[in-house]
């Protein structure tokens, strides 16, 4: 059995590396991968008469705009002179709510809300919601206050047939917590706000078919509750258990009245009927994976449930109805190799449908099609200069570590590579209790892939997405297990001829750059030079710097449990410390920080650089100083990823002077 999966394997990376093309495509341009979206998001409006879209580019800020499908003409409904639209959303058939995302600098970075506003389809009664800390646009009405810019939208299902959204906001901002939400029910044309009546620690909120509230998930001191409203005003806490800890959560509640909640099944999570009356789940599971955590959201049409949309490699959707799962199939043959989402009207007779032409290879894509007469209607692309030829293919695969764990990774060939052993990155994911990777548009990854170079993400033990026991076995393991899953990965793409041994590089951001500067130090003789932005250099400074956004509560019930103790494990911390191990790095390397990161402080950063510059003299050191924890902008991520492929191309390149 070993055996042939390993045979399957070389054939799966025959096929990766062995394109028709005998010579690398051209690198595609910084520009083409890195600028603004052109089409930054597209959705269909509930009853299918409208698409809104967001439409920005270089050097343009994203608006709004609304797409009438009666007359296949548009207009702008919303825009700022000095902020990009942010997330949009229909209220209803007629109506928008959307915030803004700013370019943050400064002092002041991290602290500016994001506002709520809502306009109609066609323009009018255009309405700020929710303050900004810039307070930058004010309402025409009076006798309304604004919301505090501390609330946030909460995206619930429901039929969207109202003018009310709901706000949630945080009574507690301190140090200490980010805690004691309240649920508001807003309405988007009146700007009027009341409270909806929940327990005090709720975090998470579900209504039935009517609008009701009827489940909440609460979290206090590192526990989390399942409670039911029965009744008007009586809750009844029907689970509990640990927040690191498997537990169930009640996820939909149907037209029918069948509540529908997540839970374990074989390991991963899944969706299950659920028992009203007595919180349990019903087996066996109604979605499930072998290999991903699932957790469906419902396709609604007329408050039935069509389908659930799942992200196991990629995202697709999984239809109840037999007519949208041969829709899917003819979509798939019109549109092959890619993952096709698509969004249905949720009501009325509309023929219309939108397509999400998603890929690894092309960035996405916003489709119509007109459903009686099979005409497609291409409505933009995020990223069009970008050609699916210049671009790498990704594969998932998996990995034994030297314990015998399986690790799954993701691997991106360069485009048109034929011979095998090529220069190589191994890139990690940040979190690091995520989902690192996926097959998926991913700009960073086709920037090095289209410039020769094999990239490898592992999911390390310590990510999300698959499984509970690959999560925990991540506890206390920054700089032992969680490293060497890494050095396993290379060792593995070795012995795979997948890699050159002599040209691999590892990087990353966050936890990733804290990954990958003990990359450098404990495998000097599998990692040839590093990059590392906005890492963490020591474990310790995560729980004694005051001036990061992480709270009290997060390095008590989180990370404690997580990274370790600094009170018990300060000594096991300090040897699997950066800062503490500065003198083995000898490799190429480069240092890149945002100044007003409140994530990963500067000083992360300041005190790594001073440790290593008596040791390393190639070390580079840069600061953005309009940037926070990530780059924002083109001009950033085109200066940053051109110092990247300097480095690269110096240490590992095809061309490289050594």
């Amino acid at each position: 059995m070993v055996k042939n999966f390993r045979w399957f394997q070389r054939l799966v990376f025959a096929l990766i590396l062995g394109a028709s093309s005998t010579s690398l495509a051209a690198p595609v341009p910084a520009e083409a991968l890195f600028q603004n979206p052109v089409l930054g998001g597209a959705q269909l409006s509930p009853d299918g008469r409208f698409v809104a879209l967001k439409v920005g580019g270089k050097d343009k800020k994203a608006v709004l705009a609304v797409l009438d499908l009666s007359t296949m003409q548009s207009k702008v409904v919303a825009s700022f002179s000095e902020f990009d639209v942010g997330f949009f959303r229909w209220v209803n058939d007629r109506r928008l709510v959307f915030n803004t995302w700013p370019k943050l600098a400064g002092p002041g970075f991290g602290s500016y809300g994001q506002g709520l506003f809502a306009v109609d389809a066609d323009g009018s009664r255009f309405r700020q919601l929710v303050e900004t800390e810039a307070a930058f646009v004010k309402n025409a009405e009076s006798g309304t206050a604004l919301l505090k810019w501390s609330h946030q939208l909460y995206q619930s299902f429901g039929r969207r047939d109202s003018d009310h959204v709901f706000v949630v906001n945080p009574e507690e901002m301190s140090k200490q917590r980010i805690g004691y939400f309240v649920l508001r029910r807003l309405n988007t044309v009146t700007g009027v706000a009341t409270d909806v009546d929940a327990p005090l620690h709720a975090t998470d909120w579900l209504f039935d078919e009517k609008g009701a509230l009827k489940w909440v998930v609460t979290q206090k001191d590192g526990r989390r509750a399942v409670v039911r409203r029965d009744g008007d005003e009586r809750w009844t806490t029907v689970a509990e258990f640990d927040l690191l800890e498997d537990g169930v959560r009640p996820a939909f509640i149907d037209d029918r009245g069948v509540l529908y909640g997540q839970g374990a099944a074989n390991g991963r999570a899944a969706l299950f009927r659920m028992d009203a009356a007595t919180g349990k789940l019903i087996e066996p599971a109604v979605v499930v994976s072998e290999t991903f955590d699932l957790y469906p959201s419902p396709v609604l049409r007329n408050g039935t449930i069509i389908g659930w949309r799942i992200k196991a490699e990629a995202e697709r959707t999984i239809w109840q109805d037999p007519a949208l799962e041969a829709l899917q199939a003819q979509v798939d043959k019109l549109l092959s190799g890619a993952s096709n989402v698509i969004e249905v009207p949720e009501r009325g007779d509309s023929p219309y449908v939108l397509i999400h032409n998603k890929s690894d290879r092309m960035p996405t894509r916003g489709l119509l099609l007109h459903r009686e007469t099979g005409k497609l209607t291409l409505l933009g692309s995020s990223h069009p200069q970008v050609n699916a030829a210049d671009t790498g293919r990704t594969e998932f695969v998996t990995y034994v570590a030297r314990d015998g764990r399986l690790i799954p990774a993701w691997i991106t060939a360069p485009p048109g590579a034929k011979q095998l052993r090529r220069p190589m990155v191994v890139l990690v994911h940040g979190g690091p209790w995520v989902r690192g990777g996926g097959r998926h548009w991913d700009p960073e990854v086709q920037f090095l892939a289209s410039r020769g170079y094999v990239v490898v993400q592992p999911e390390f033990r310590g990510s999300t997405g698959f499984g509970r026991d690959h999560f925990k076995a991540g506890f206390k393991q920054w700089g032992k297990a969680m490293q060497t899953d890494l050095a396993d990965a290379a060792s593995w793409a070795i012995k795979e001829q997948i890699a050159d041994p002599e040209r691999i590089c590892i990087m990353g951001a966050s936890y990733g750059g804290y990954a990958t500067l003990m990359g450098l130090a404990q495998n000097p003789e599998l990692f040839k030079c590093g990059v590392a932005w906005v890492g963490v250099t020591d474990p310790m400074m995560l729980f004694d710097i005051g001036w990061s956004d992480v709270t009290s509560e997060a390095k008590t019930y989180g990370y404690m449990r997580l990274i370790g103790d600094p009170a018990t494990d300060r000594e096991a911390l300090k040897r699997v410390s950066p800062l503490h191990n500065a003198d083995q790095i000898k490799q190429p390397l480069l240092l890149a920080y945002g100044k007003w990161d409140v994530r990963v402080p500067i000083v992360h950063g300041e005190r790594f650089r001073d440790a290593i510059k008596p040791h390393n003299k190639n070390a580079e050191w840069i600061v953005y100083p309009d940037q926070g924890h990530g780059w924002d902008g083109f001009e950033t991520k085109s200066d940053f990823w051109g110092r990247v492929e300097r480095l690269l191309q110096r240490e590992i390149g095809e061309n490289r002077s050594k």
